[in-house]
């Protein structure tokens, strides 16, 4: 099972990010644990600069933009 973070303050495109990655998941066929992560404090270990960011098990894989389903599925199964 993969665990995904989304990094952000809980904004617009934070949820969108986050939609798009569980439909990523279910597209592929992948079992997944979905944490949102809004603690600014936490976000900075991670050294993003821009939110909303997509963590795959504690490796952060895009940040300060909102990835194509396709390419997050791409993301997901090279996990």
């Amino acid at each position: 099972m993969l665990t995904i973070k989304i990094l952000g303050s809980g904004c617009a495109n934070c949820k969108k990010l986050e939609a798009v990655a569980r439909e990523a998941a279910t597209q592929a066929n992948v079992e997944a644990e979905f944490i949102k992560v809004t603690d600014m404090k936490e976000i900075m270990a991670y050294d993003v600069m821009s939110t909303p960011a997509l963590v795959i098990n504690e490796k952060v894989v895009s940040s300060g933009r909102i990835p194509a389903t396709a390419d997050v599925i791409k993301l997901l199964t090279a996990a």
